[in-house]
Formats: structure tokens, sequence, C-alpha cells
């Protein structure tokens, strides 16, 4: 297993699929290449000062540490987004929702701007006559 560490692959992931747990969210996103299982960690600066937000992903990375490996999907990238609730939730219960959140079917949300059906015709245009 490696790990994330370009800006680019992590926004990469943050266009796929997410489940959501009171203490981190799991971010994922199928590759097309043959490699490795990757996965990153990120917390962002509304979680605290950098001492808690440290201490926020050292919890992140020791989870994914004693996770069996198996049950993560080949081919993939994730990204554990840290969430404040990650310093005073019970590390048994964290390591349960990450087994969970490996388990269960991603809700696939994506990002950018929406598109519009093309069969409607768009009004509010202006054209040219």
């Amino acid at each position: 297993m490696d790990r994330l560490r370009q800006r680019a692959d992590f926004l990469a992931v943050a266009n796929g699929a997410r489940v959501n747990s009171p203490a981190f969210v799991l971010q994922s996103r199928r590759r097309d290449d043959g490699g490795p299982i990757r996965i990153g960690f990120t917390v962002t600066k509304k979680n605290g000062n950098a001492p808690e937000r440290n201490r926020i992903r050292r919890r992140l990375r020791e989870l994914v540490k004693r996770l069996d490996p198996v049950s993560m999907q080949p081919h993939h990238d994730y990204v554990l987004v840290g969430r404040r609730d990650a310093l005073s939730r019970d590390f048994a219960t964290m390591l349960d929702d990450l087994r969970i959140a490996f388990a269960k079917p991603a809700r696939h949300t994506p990002k950018g701007p929406k598109a519009v059906p093309r069969d409607k015709p768009q009004t509010g245009l202006m054209t040219r006559e």
C-alpha cells in the first residue's frame, strides 16, 4: 500500500465516491492502471490548530495500519478526511466505522458544473438574428 502525496491525486479522489462517518469521510476512486492501493490523509484547518490536526492524522494512519488490507479494493485510491470527532471518539469504534465504510457501497456525488440536458431548450440565452 502506497501513500498519496500529489495534490492532483487528492483532487481526483475528491471527485469520486464518498462514505461519511462521524470521525472521518472516506473518499475513493478507481484507477485504470494496475498499481497498488494508495491512501492519503487530510485534515482541514477548521478542525483545530496544528497539534490537534496532527493528532487526528496520526489516529487515521493508525486505523489504516490496523485494518486488514483485504477489505480495500485493488487499483483504488482512498483519502481519509479527518473530522474533529476523531479526537474524542473511541478508537475501537473508529476502527469499526472504517471497516463499515470500506464494506458499504459508496455514494457517488460528482462535483463540478451541472450538465444541462440537451433535449430541453435553454431559455434566457441571447441570440443574434
